[in-house]
């Protein structure tokens, strides 16, 4: 083979690889590190990430921030509508809940809604009551205004894109781990997995 074409063939192998590389270090990067891009404190360094709330439960009670204390959460907003992400990250909360085993009656699901146009507290019972979601979630809504500073207090993103009715909810998909004081812990990746999230919860729980 000319001395020209393995020099070729060589450098286009180191480019694919280089490329590999990059690929792989964005993906761990945006699941490992995911606290890391939130905002910090500038007193303690930890994400500003969680407050004060006031919103309604599947069952027409009035809740606050308060609803986080004594138990560790895991905080998630979405929409009863979603078509593939909600369903799905609920699916595998359920299967982390099974991996934590004795661990999960210390903690409880919270699915905030971000389309409180549609999403009643009657609509949120039915949707979380569906086989194969976490037993026991807690699904919350309530006024535009209420769910618009209940996801600017955990920094979650949402916006509706189309009209009429059939208009879709844009939303991050970040799952807030916050601990029995209220007060935020971690992010876990929607796409982490119930293994490695269990692993996650666990350790956390451990630090306390």
């Amino acid at each position: 083979m000319p001395r020209r074409t393995v020099l070729l063939f060589a450098g286009a192998c180191i480019a694919i690889a280089a490329a590999l590389a990059v690929v792989t270090m964005v993906v761990v990067t945006g699941r490992e590190q995911a606290a890391q891009s939130l905002p910090a404190s500038s007193e303690t360094g930890q994400p500003m990430v969680g407050g004060p709330f006031q919103l309604v439960d599947q069952n027409g009670r009035t809740v606050d921030q308060t609803m986080l204390e004594g138990r560790w959460s895991l905080v998630f907003f979405g929409f009863t509508y979603c078509p593939d992400f909600c369903p799905t990250t609920l699916a595998t909360l359920a299967a982390t809940q099974a991996q934590l085993g004795a661990d999960a009656e210390k903690m409880q699901i919270v699915f905030i809604s971000v389309d409180p146009e549609r999403d009643t507290p009657q609509a949120l019972k039915d949707y979380l009551s569906s086989d194969g979601f976490p037993k026991g979630v807690i699904g919350l809504t309530g006024t535009p205004e209420q769910v618009a500073a209940a996801a600017k207090a955990y920094r979650a993103y949402f916006q509706k894109v189309g009209e009429g009715d059939a208009y879709t909810m844009n939303h991050s998909l970040t799952v807030y781990l916050m601990g029995p004081d209220g007060q935020f812990r971690s992010a876990i990746a929607h796409d982490l997995g119930p293994d490695r999230s269990a692993e996650l919860i666990r350790r956390a729980m451990a630090r306390g």
